[in-house]
């Protein structure tokens, strides 16, 4: 039987962080362009059974998918790229895969037989990897392969590429290296040895890569090509070089001056189809490259030590700033480190104050801080998830006289508890995979903030979330001037908060910046950047 989907598996080596999602994304990018289906995967070898459970600190961001997976923040990448949303089966863990084939176990499916990595593990992780392909919605399926060739936790994955390769055959799989050539500044030159250690262990684990993308931080010349491509036992033309840009939304067009597509294709036996459209993705760049105007955004946030435990929110910033010719420069604000004595001063210079979401009760008075500052200044605000929660908390406060108000995620005997715990979430023990996560509806209110953002008066976005606004205070808070805008319609559960009152202030339980991709930039980002314009020019 013909084998109708194709396989690329990206691996990585010499260390981490070179980039192997946004490769991953960037050719999945273009082949998308030449007309075909194609999909992304990421297999993750550490044991946790998914990122849920991770400290930012550890793992930056937990993306979370329509459906409820919380999943790598390589994901987000792919979304954004593709403008196509991923699924719980796009991102398998070491732990998934264990969890899996030990409840297979238990139930004797394997008939009393001794359970091992291999046959066991590698035909789970392998069932795993074709599961996409044999849904008959793609072409291709691109699998990236967390960590680096030569980590133990790695192995079970480059096992299973292996017997795939040989099970599937030259022409439907082909493996992707990314590598590092580094430029010595001391001999004055690049170095190859350690490309050429990586792909050894490669070829001693029985995988021999067909393409060698090269993160290099300067041009490789024709000689060292040749060289890798020698030592290597691949064709020159299948050297690709990547080098460090101005931003990662570059890659796709480098990755077209290379031809990695176009190798790939040939690789696969496939025809080229036509010319890669990426008109929108080029003029998106343009305009991020040449702004008209630029606006300066805090992110009031408890973990901005790692960018990346904001990277949708990064990114989103960039979608709208894109959306609105502008360049917008985020400055991190630490909100453990903000006073009621240093607020003026650490904010005076902002267009804009977005107050970011995260757990547990360090630093919410600085939030709080932040946004009392926000609103009895006039400045644009917009807070995401807790800082939706903390607005509901500082209004109470400030304005209501509710001196004592609070979440009980911080303080279980406030005496105003604004912000509650869900009531399906009280009998939950678990912590992984537990919360209210995924895509929820949420109807608008005609004439809101929200309504004219977004055009329509109904919507969906995803969540991420244990507590709630107490519908016990709604009447209170709009008798004060905080109305809430936005509400699920089978719930009540009160979704969106504002203040008409206020030129922008506007707080979501939803992850709005989840949803923003480079061809469909999210609406409240875009509205949010273009009332800090409006403010920068008044």
């Amino acid at each position: 039987m013909e084998q109708k989907c194709k396989y690329v598996f990206v691996t990585g080596g010499v260390t981490s962080s070179l980039g192997k999602g946004i490769i991953a994304a960037s050719l999945a990018k273009l082949l998308q362009a030449r007309g075909y289906r194609v999909t992304i995967q990421k297999f993750d070898p550490y044991i946790n059974v998914d990122p849920g459970t991770l400290n930012p600190y550890e793992h930056g961001e937990c993306y979370v998918t329509e459906d409820g997976a919380e999943t790598d923040l390589d994901l987000g990448h792919y979304e954004r790229f593709l403008n196509v949303p991923t699924s719980q089966a796009n991102n398998v863990t070491t732990g998934k895969i264990y969890q899996t084939v030990i409840e297979n176990e238990r139930r004797g499916d394997y008939l009393g037989k001794t359970v091992q990595v291999v046959p066991h593990i590698t035909d789970e992780i392998k069932r795993r990897m074709k599961l996409l392909g044999e849904s008959g919605n793609f072409d291709i399926v691109i699998t990236e392969i967390g960590g680096t060739v030569g980590d133990i936790e790695s192995l079970p994955f480059v096992e299973a590429v292996r017997q795939l390769n040989w099970e599937l055959g030259d022409d439907n799989t082909i493996v992707i290296h990314l590598t590092l050539i580094p430029y010595l500044s001391a001999a004055g030159e690049l170095k190859t040895k350690p490309t050429q250690h990586s792909v050894r262990f490669l070829l001693e684990s029985g995988v021999q890569p067909d393409i060698l993308v090269c993160r290099t931080e300067h041009p490789l010349n024709a000689d060292i090509r040749r060289k890798v491509a020698l030592f290597c036992n691949v064709n020159v033309n299948a050297v690709i070089e990547s080098i460090d840009l101005e931003t990662i939304y570059d890659v796709p067009l480098v990755m077209l001056k290379e031809k990695l597509d176009k190798v790939v294709l040939a690789k696969l036996k496939l025809p080229a189809k036509q010319e890669p459209l990426l008109e929108q993705w080029k003029e998106f760049l343009s305009h991020v490259k040449h702004p008209k105007n630029e606006v300066q955004i805090a992110l009031v946030g408890k973990y901005v030590e790692l960018p990346d435990a904001y990277k949708s929110i990064n990114e989103a910033f960039i979608h709208a700033g894109a959306a609105n010719e502008c360049s917008v420069k985020v400055k991190y604000v630490h909100s453990e480190l903000l006073t009621d004595e240093n607020v003026a001063e650490k904010l005076k210079n902002y267009q804009g104050i977005l107050v970011a979401p995260g757990f547990g009760g360090r630093g919410i008075d600085g939030k709080l801080v932040a946004i009392k500052y926000a609103r009895e200044n006039n400045v644009p605000f917009f807070g995401i998830c807790l800082g939706m929660q903390c607005s509901v908390i500082e209004f109470a406060r400030n304005v209501m006289g509710h001196t004592d108000a609070h979440s009980v995620e911080m303080k279980e005997d406030t005496n105003y508890p604004v912000i509650d715990m869900m009531v399906e979430q009280k009998a939950v023990t678990q912590k992984g995979g537990t919360m209210r996560l995924g895509a929820y509806d949420c109807n608008l209110t005609k004439g809101s903030l929200a309504s004219k953002i977004y055009g329509k008066s109904k919507i969906s976005e995803r969540h991420r979330h244990r507590y709630e606004f107490n519908s016990k205070y709604l009447a209170a808070f709009e008798k004060n001037g905080m109305m809430i805008t936005g509400t699920n319609p089978e719930t009540g559960l009160a979704e969106i908060v504002e203040i008409p009152k206020h030129p922008f202030f506007i707080g979501v339980q939803f992850h709005p910046e989840l949803k923003s991709t480079v061809e469909n930039p999210h609406p409240i980002f875009v509205k949010f950047i273009k009332k800090a314009i409006e403010t920068k020019s008044l």
